[in-house]
């Protein structure tokens, strides 16, 4: 090894345990990669010409219309949290497929998922659910460590469910180590990836491991039933009246989710105007579930439905291929009666959805998402710009090399380096949130992955489920530490540390399958691409 390429070892470590000794995270790598920049200048084995292009590498990231998506999808979910949706949600499933064996247990699963989907943080959807559902479930008979444990497995799905920042993100970067193995390693490819491709490609594992979630709780039901005891059958009259409250309180998030997802999947929108589709759709759809509870306005929350009516409407006009630009010189008669159809469809969502803005505001929920968004979006950015240093200093020592170099040198080829980035990216996120391990790690290691020959789409779903089943085990996954600070007094850490096991077992045996399948991660997106 070099001395640059020594310094560079130093500063990764240094970092690492900055990092792991609880010091910020954005400054900590600026400020280190900054120390060791200055370590390398004075000993000669770092240019400042590197330093003086940083501003430059700054600012495209900062301006790139992909992470504009990044707070848009915050404040969709952080939106539908804060609108008690998710409680809504649990509470009519729970009531509803009780009665079956493990159907409690089952309807945390499906909710955490639906909620994952939405806000894509970890932290967010495991307190979440904790508060909500873990006191029910003990109190109707649940096994203490069955019931903590599928609340957690069901909050680190934001990883792997789409539409979720983690995959905006971790897409992102992908693309990013993609562009960069064509330029370092000399490769001519024409395939373009995109974070769509990832949605397309995370989905299907998404699914597949909801269900296999869903089908272990049920089975542990139906095995031992005293862990996952079935609640009574409701009569007749209370059935009708759980279907009908289920549905109101399902359908809309979910066809929600569903256009989101449909809208960036079907090549429709980007993901950045399914984002802005999804912020619009959460705020229409809080306003009308705060206005249907006790003391809502009537009118405030038939103006949001008639928005959301309208803005869908215009949608379909626009899918049948109409053209509706302003610019164009010769009206005829399809387009003028297309064009009338949605200046009429456009004024009443702007006026629905100027009136639940309002009314938002007015009630102070507006502000206070608005807040939390921004706290979120804050930390995202800053840990980008402190990465972006990172990284840009690492490659000025040499860094980049040096990675490469020991990824050729592992024992068993490149399959022997794809286990040991795995390896490394598992352990670094018992102590590293997906935020830095993504921006810092994946574009040291993913270009030579790339460079020799595998699927960009395949190793972000596989680098996606490896992040996830590292929140989830223990004894420093970070899932069951934010289950364990919002738990009862009765859920004691070995319950969950014992109960997490099974579900840890099933996220290993998807990545496994998604190795040797990896047409679960690769067919859907080809498939979308034609």
């Amino acid at each position: 090894m070099t001395g640059a390429e020594i310094l560079a070892a130093l500063m990764f470590i240094s970092a690492c345990g900055a990092l792991m000794g609880g010091y910020n995270v954005a400054f900590t790598l600026s400020g280190v990669s900054l120390l060791f920049a200055g370590i390398g200048v004075l000993t000669g084995h770092f240019d400042t010409v590197f330093l003086l292009s940083l501003p430059g590498r700054i600012y495209p990231l900062i301006t790139r219309e992909i992470l504009i998506a990044v707070p848009l999808f915050v404040f969709m979910g952080v939106m539908l949290e804060k609108s008690r949706i998710a409680e809504d949600l649990l509470t009519n499933m729970s009531d509803l497929f009780g009665p079956m064996r493990g159907g409690l247990g089952i309807s945390v699963i499906f909710v955490g998922a639906l909620l994952a989907a939405s806000t894509g943080i970890v932290g967010a959807t495991v307190v979440t659910m904790g508060l909500l559902s873990l006191p029910t479930m003990l109190k109707r008979g649940y096994d203490t460590s069955l019931a903590s444990a599928s609340i957690a497995a069901s909050g680190t799905l934001g990883q792997i469910i789409p539409p979720s920042i983690v995959l905006v993100i971790l897409g992102d970067q992908i693309s990013n180590a993609f562009q960069e193995a064509q330029r370092s390693y000399g490769l001519t490819s024409n395939k373009i990836v995109s974070v769509g491709d990832l949605f397309a490609g995370a989905l299907l594992p998404g699914l597949i491991l909801v269900l296999a979630y869903a089908a272990y709780i049920f089975m542990t039901a139906v095995i031992t039933p005293a862990k996952a005891p079935a609640q009574s059958w409701p009569d007749d009259t209370e059935v009708k009246t759980l279907l009908w409250n289920s549905a109101k309180a399902m359908v809309p998030p979910i066809f929600l989710i569903i256009a989101v997802l449909g809208s960036i999947l079907s090549g429709y929108a980007t993901p950045t105007r399914g984002a802005a589709l999804g912020a619009l759709g959460a705020m229409l759809l809080a306003t009308y579930k705060l206005n249907s509870d006790a003391g809502g306005s009537v009118w405030i929350k038939r103006f949001a439905a008639l928005a959301a009516a309208a803005f869908l409407a215009l949608i379909a006009v626009d899918l049948t291929g109409v053209d509706l630009r302003l610019t164009q010189e010769n009206w005829e008669g399809p387009e003028v009666l297309a064009g009338g159809v949605a200046a009429v469809l456009v004024a009443l969502g702007a006026i629905g959805t100027g009136l639940a803005t309002l009314w938002l505001a007015r009630s102070g929920r507006l502000g206070e998402v608005s807040r939390s968004t921004m706290q979120i979006i804050c930390m995202v950015f800053v840990i980008l710009i402190g990465a972006t240093i990172f990284s840009l200093i690492f490659r000025g020592l040499g860094g980049d090399e040096m990675v490469a170099r020991l990824l050729e040198a592992a024992p068993g080829g490149i399959w022997g380096a794809f286990t040991l980035v795995m390896l490394i990216m598992f352990i670094l996120g018992f102590f590293l949130d997906f935020i830095e391990i993504t921006f810092v790690v994946v574009p040291l290691v993913a270009p030579p992955l790339l460079a020799a020959g595998m699927d960009p789409i395949w190793l972000g779903v596989i680098m996606a489920l490896n992040l996830q089943t590292s929140f989830l085990t223990p004894p420093f996954g970070f899932a069951l530490f934010y289950l364990r600070g919002v738990a009862p007094p009765q859920v004691e850490t070995h319950h969950l540390y014992r109960g997490v096991i099974p579900f840890i077992a099933i996220q290993l045996a998807l990545i496994l399958l998604v190795v040797f399948f990896p047409q679960l991660a690769t067919t859907l997106p080809e498939f979308m691409a034609g």
